[in-house]
């Protein structure tokens, strides 16, 4: 008897055993990732969709709704809330992300950590984002099977210029799954930046077609125009934000934000290839998006003087240097009757005045206006370059090329400045 129900008692441990063992399988499943902390079915439902959405480069009025839904399911769930800070339009966002901020404190540790890091990462416009890496690295150690902390490193990563980390940071992301049209592109921009134009284009292309017909995806169809660009390529470029335009408007976004920009984008690759009639002709259709749009007043003034930097430097192009000066002069104006916060704009009047005297002939002039324009700008560099050459001044001509062909800045004037700064410093 003794025997039996020894037996017996070690199969019951054994039972118990493996019912721990699969029990904890089962928990490891979830191990690792955020807890949600709401009780609302609805609410963990819809924090899924927009997940889905924003991966899928799906940022229109669809998705924001999607966020109000979210945040009306439950006030209370600050991730749901800082979902909405993510998609909404100012000053909806910024109200959103500090009530995330206080709700935070009540919220589970992964969210109340994931909301500290984001405050400190969109803090200053953005301008300090780096700041928050050492909260979101500890984050992820400690959360190992949470994609977002991966996505948002990746993307940090890859404004700082460390390809090998974001890299791998999505490389993480897409290993936890789901999949990720987002982790692909930012992939691609990758290539991009180590000079692999087919492969980048090949996989924005592929993603393109795997996207819902509601996306608006700005990180495509500029990442395609790039790939055109570095290959010398400005027709396509433009073939490729020309679609961008019309996506944009179908997927609702420019309710939210007007398609200004993507004009404008259109503009400089007119410009800079030879066609200023061209760009003077985009830089109109891009402002007229403006003034009817739901951006703040002060936005609206931004682009106003976006508007007359270019007609100025077209009109440079075309000779008409009186009425090129007369829009630099308007401009400079605005930036002084803004005071301090005129300032920051400064450096983009040098660029203007530098532009329009190298294309009178004075380097000497440009050069000096230059030197106070953007210095992380490539194609602000670009001009010094152009400048320092015609001075006779190879060795800070080489230097400033250099500087471009170095810069990790992946953006439409690194695009538009590379492939003659390449030349450059391989001649």
């Amino acid at each position: 008897m003794l025997k039996k129900n020894t037996r017996m008692l070690s199969v019951l441990v054994s039972a118990l055993g493996m019912f721990l063992a699969s029990s904890a399988i089962a928990e490891s499943k979830d191990a690792g990732k955020f807890e949600w902390t709401t009780d609302s079915k609805s609410a963990k439902k819809l924090i899924s969709e927009i997940q889905a959405r924003v991966e899928n480069f799906q940022l229109g009025g669809g998705t924001l709704e999607v966020a109000r839904e979210l945040v009306a399911a439950d006030p209370d769930f600050a991730m749901g809330v800082y979902y909405l800070s993510a998609v909404a339009p100012s000053p909806e966002r910024e109200e959103s992300l500090a009530k995330a901020a206080k709700l935070a404190a009540n919220a589970s540790e992964g969210e109340r950590r994931f909301i500290e890091a984001m405050v400190k990462v969109r803090a200053n416009g953005g301008a300090s984002f780096q700041d928050g890496i050492p909260l979101l690295e500890s984050l992820g150690e400690d959360y190992p099977q949470e994609r977002l902390v991966p996505m948002l490193l990746g993307q940090i990563y890859q404004g700082l210029g460390n390809s090998d980390k974001a890299r791998a940071s999505f490389g993480r992301a897409l290993q936890i799954g789901p999949p990720s049209n987002r982790a692909r592109s930012f992939l691609a921009n990758d290539d991009l930046l180590h000079g692999k134009y087919a492969s980048a284009r090949g996989t924005f292309e592929e993603v393109a077609e795997d996207l819902p017909e509601d996306a608006a995806a700005a990180a495509i169809r500029y990442g395609i125009a790039f790939s055109h660009l570095y290959e010398g390529n400005d027709t396509d470029a433009i073939e490729a934000l020309s679609t961008f335009v019309a996506e944009y408007k179908d997927s609702g976004a420019a309710a939210g934000f007007p398609e200004v920009f993507i004009w404008n984008s259109i503009a400089r690759i007119h410009l800079e290839n030879g066609r200023p009639e061209k760009a003077l002709k985009a830089y109109k259709k891009g402002y007229e998006s403006v003034p009817d749009s739901s951006l703040p007043e002060d936005q609206k003034t931004i682009w106003y003087g976006r508007s007359k930097h270019g007609t100025s430097r077209a009109l440079a192009k075309l000779g008409k240097f009186d009425d090129a000066w007369t829009y630099a002069g308007e401009l400079h104006e605005m930036i002084e009757s803004g005071g301090e916060n005129g300032a920051q704009f400064m450096p983009a009047y040098h660029y203007l005045a530098g532009y329009l005297k190298l294309e009178e002939g004075d380097a000497e002039k440009a050069a000096e206006h230059l030197k106070q324009a953007n210095p992380n700008d490539p194609f602000h560099t670009l001009l010094l370059a152009r400048a320092l050459s015609k001075l006779g001044d190879e060795k800070g001509a080489k230097e400033a090329y250099q500087t471009i062909v170095d810069s990790n800045n992946n953006g439409l004037e690194r695009a538009l400045a590379f492939p003659e700064a390449k030349k450059h410093v391989a001649g």
